[in-house]
């Protein structure tokens, strides 16, 4: 089983725990990243969640999330999981973190040091059927304008990374 690597609000390491029980409630803060992609029509890349996952099965969100493992980067998560997700490779640029909370419901959450890269990519998309549902590349201001009218359709995650690419 992997763990996750559990960290204060400062991302100061405090332990580790199995990544299904740290997503149990009450979920501890632990480390993630999440990775948007761009094409060169300056459209986004989502994925819709596979329906296996604990946590917003069949919601929209960006390109890939992950934990990164004990001992790896950042970054160096954030294209291992781009890969393994949606069979793609990237350059991609840390752009902010933040941390943040979200209940699914009784038994699964969130509580994540959120780190986010952005990433071009123009190509062939070869997502893994247990990770991704489906995906779809959308112009920015569909997306926006989607967002604002079916809120509930995407992860609580992604619309704080979309809020604050915006700004």
């Amino acid at each position: 089983m992997t763990d996750v690597i559990l960290v204060d609000n400062k991302d100061k390491i405090l332990g580790f725990k199995e990544k299904f029980a740290a997503h149990k409630n009450p979920v501890p803060l632990h480390r993630a990243i999440s990775v948007v992609i761009y094409d060169n029509k300056g459209r986004m890349l989502l994925q819709k969640r596979s329906e296996n996952k604990p946590t917003w099965p069949l919601f929209w969100s960006n390109a890939c999330c992950t934990h990164p493992l004990k001992g790896e980067t950042y970054k160096k998560a954030a294209k291992r999981r781009l890969k393994e997700e949606m069979g793609i490779l990237s350059d991609l640029k840390e752009v902010f973190r933040f941390i943040y909370k979200a209940k699914f419901d009784k038994v699964w959450g969130e509580h994540e040091y959120d780190t986010v890269f952005i990433g071009r990519y123009t190509g062939k998309v070869s997502p893994s059927p247990e990770e991704a549902a489906d995906y779809k590349w959308i112009p920015i201001n569909e997306l926006m304008k989607d967002v604002k009218e079916n809120r509930d359709i995407y992860t609580p995650w992604f619309k704080i990374i979309l809020g604050k690419l915006k700004n």
